[in-house]
């Protein structure tokens, strides 16, 4: 939008005030959709990982790694679905709450949750090295500050 247009639709003494100016603005429009459309596609993504791997868990690795080991892998299947699904969850609440830092950085949480939980049990049920279990809490705290900060961005929108 030109200058000139913006004139036609606001007489000359109207001026936006500086925080309109800035929620308004078309490179913040630009971040919030990419937001928003980020965590829709990486939560998407994740289900569709999710879904393969513990397809390929279920058919391509029973008698290849032990019992024990193969619950390990479930585990992490698991955790990867259900924080897939708070990964589409956080981008449709980004439709309403677009301004919310909050929503944003539970999003992150939550993505790295994924690769640090379930890729360390993925890797540790197949390959059976055990210091790739002290990876697995990290990835465990990221989930859990994911989902505080959700509550809080809830909260702090919603009272």
């Amino acid at each position: 939008m030109r200058g000139s247009e913006v004139r036609v639709l606001f007489p000359a003494p109207f001026h936006f005030p500086k925080k309109a100016q800035f929620i308004f603005s078309p490179k913040r429009i630009f971040l919030v959709h990419v937001m928003q459309t980020l965590f829709l596609k990486i939560g998407a993504f994740y289900m569709l990982l999710a879904v393969a791997i513990g397809a390929f868990g279920a058919h391509g690795l029973k008698g290849k790694i032990s019992t024990e080991m193969l619950a390990v892998y479930q585990t992490g299947v698991f955790y990867h679905a259900i924080h897939g699904l708070g990964l589409l969850v956080i981008g449709l609440l980004l439709q309403s709450m677009q301004d919310s830092a909050l929503l944003r950085w539970s999003g992150w949480a939550l993505t790295l949750g994924v690769l640090l939980f379930s890729g360390s049990l993925y890797v540790l049920s197949i390959t059976s090295i055990r210091w790739l279990g002290a990876i697995t809490p990290l990835g465990g705290l990221a989930f859990l500050v994911g989902w505080a900060l959700l509550l809080a961005a809830l909260f702090k929108a919603h009272g």
